[in-house]
């Protein structure tokens, strides 16, 4: 098995293109490792991921202001970087051992298996930034959680303890955060010890058809947050967050 750690404690593992650039460099190099069997994804203590990078927003936000900047490209390839855990050929495991907010709840959602922190906050709060949900979210919320507790969810921008979101279903189990991870590599050896040619062809029946509709989610998200960077409720949404207050968005 291998373990992928989101690795910037200090801004609790903000995902930037330097990160997911790094994390895709890894996923290409496991795929083609006939040897492994199972992957188990984590944050470096306390978080899992708080999501994307504020100052990565922000200075989008400012472009298309500014400049008239169409970041949906821009943002489908973010995407494509975090995402391409979907592309491993071998069952993906993550360990969120500590809150998990917008993409980077997301890419938890991308793995097959999740074992969650019991006091992690969790949630895709894009609502409350006044920005659309990207990374998948929308595509890949309402598949764990049903239609209506998803929309509840992603209308409400509402952040969960990992013992609701579990009872909700979406992970396996809720534990201790400092036994997470302990879990997942159990979970992980035991996957590991059964066929590896059948659990590849799982991974694949189980994954049937998926790609065609996500990947138009996601071009969808994409264009919708190219929208979001240039209102005024986004703005007032970031600089509610970097002053740690409630936004009083204006509705534009």
């Amino acid at each position: 098995m291998v373990v992928l750690t989101l690795d910037d404690p200090d801004r609790r593992n903000a995902m930037t293109e330097a990160m997911g650039d790094a994390l895709a460099d890894a996923v290409n190099a496991i795929a083609d490792d006939a040897t492994v069997r199972v992957v188990v994804i984590t944050g470096a203590p306390p978080a899992f991921s708080a999501g994307g990078d504020l100052a990565m927003l922000e200075q989008l936000a400012r472009r298309t202001r500014e400049e008239g900047f169409d970041a949906t490209d821009t943002m489908r390839s973010f995407y494509e970087r975090f995402l391409a855990l979907r592309r491993l050929p071998v069952p993906t495991i993550a360990a969120v051992n500590g809150h998990a907010i917008g993409a980077g709840l997301c890419v938890a959602l991308a793995c097959d298996l999740r074992l969650l922190a019991a006091e992690a906050r969790l949630g895709l709060n894009f609502a409350r930034l006044g920005l659309h949900p990207g990374m998948g979210g929308s595509w890949l919320l309402p598949r764990e959680l049903g239609a209506q507790r998803a929309a509840e969810w992603l209308y409400t921008g509402r952040l969960v303890d990992g013992e609701t979101a579990a009872r909700q279903g979406l992970g396996l189990d809720a534990l201790p955060a400092d036994q997470v991870l302990e879990r997942a590599l159990v979970l992980a050896g035991e996957i590991a010890q059964a066929a590896p040619v059948t659990v590849r062809q799982l991974k694949a029946t189980l994954a049937a058809d998926d790609e065609v509709s996500l990947a138009r989610a996601l071009d969808r998200e994409a264009a919708c947050q190219a929208v979001s960077y240039g209102s005024d409720d986004l703005q007032e949404g970031l600089a509610a967050a970097r002053e740690r207050r409630a936004p009083d968005f204006p509705g534009r």
